[in-house]
């Protein structure tokens, strides 16, 4: 009988090493160009332009010149500002989207159906649309190079509400009636029991929405035309428009903007994960 068991095992083996060649192929293909940045940030823009994938010797030389890319700002400020957009954007939006959500989905009547409805009509209105009047909006404020210029477009978004309020309706509505019944007010629910119970969806949210806000260009574009308040893709923009293009430097620029948005995904993958398939803690 194990005799058996060792063929099958075996024959099963065999079978899936097909599967695992396809899969390795992928991995390669996947990781591939993460691992063609990073070694083209150590060569010469000579070096990369010919496809030199392994390391080179000019990482240094790559990292002065970035450093002394712009003479204005630096790249430390470069880096904070894209930071603090983006973390100030995705705080703001967590809350005001889970919120919207939490009231939609437990609080809902026809009313509210029909107003989120009317809501995710706006989802398929594209940015460029509403671009001229948000700019006029925020120049008749007053609020041109600012961090509320950056983030106010995006405190609120379709898509962010809409995730909450479909998450929402894993969460156990019994605690709520238990929890009114003890004194607790509605926002006591909300801050007390509805955000532990949700920290997965919150997790997913905050992955999604940070790297949304670092890697915004074109509305940042538009609003920050100062230099001292350019964030990171700006940056990597202004590098890759020039007469001639630096390819060792402009890796390295990527580099530098990649590496906090990985760290983020990595570090919150699972919780990502489990708020994506609408998983409820």
């Amino acid at each position: 009988m194990t005799e058996k068991k060792k063929k099958n095992s075996s024959a099963i083996q065999r079978r899936l090493i097909p599967t695992y060649i396809f899969l390795i192929i992928v991995s390669f293909i996947s990781v591939f160009p993460i691992y063609w940045m990073i070694t083209a940030a150590t060569n010469q823009s000579v070096d990369v332009a010919r496809g030199k994938i392994w390391f080179g010797t000019y990482f240094m030389q790559n990292l002065n010149n970035l450093l002394n890319f712009s003479k204005d700002v630096s790249l430390a400020h470069t880096m904070w500002n894209s930071f603090f957009y983006a973390a100030l954007q995705t705080v703001l939006c967590l809350f005001v989207c889970s919120l919207a959500g939490f009231g939609f989905e437990l609080y809902h009547d026809k009313a509210k159906d029909a107003l989120f409805a009317i809501l995710l009509l706006a989802m398929m209105v594209p940015q460029v649309a509403t671009m001229i009047p948000l700019f006029k909006m925020i120049s008749s404020m007053k609020l041109l190079n600012t961090a509320v210029a950056f983030i106010l477009p995006s405190i609120s978004t379709p898509f962010m509400i809409m995730m909450f309020r479909q998450n929402s309706r894993n969460f156990p509505v019994d605690i709520m009636e238990a929890a009114r019944m003890d004194g607790l007010s509605e926002f006591g629910i909300y801050f007390r029991m509805y955000m532990p119970v949700m920290k997965s969806t919150y997790a997913a949210a905050a992955v999604i929405s940070f790297m949304n806000a670092w890697n915004a260009y074109l509305w940042p574009k538009v609003v920050m035309n100062q230099t001292k308040a350019q964030t990171m893709p700006m940056l990597i923009a202004n590098i890759a428009g020039g007469y001639t293009i630096d390819y060792g430097l402009l890796m390295l620029g990527v580099l530098f903007c990649t590496l906090p948005t990985l760290i983020i995904f990595f570090v919150l993958q699972k919780q990502f994960a489990e708020g994506i398939t609408g998983s409820v803690k």
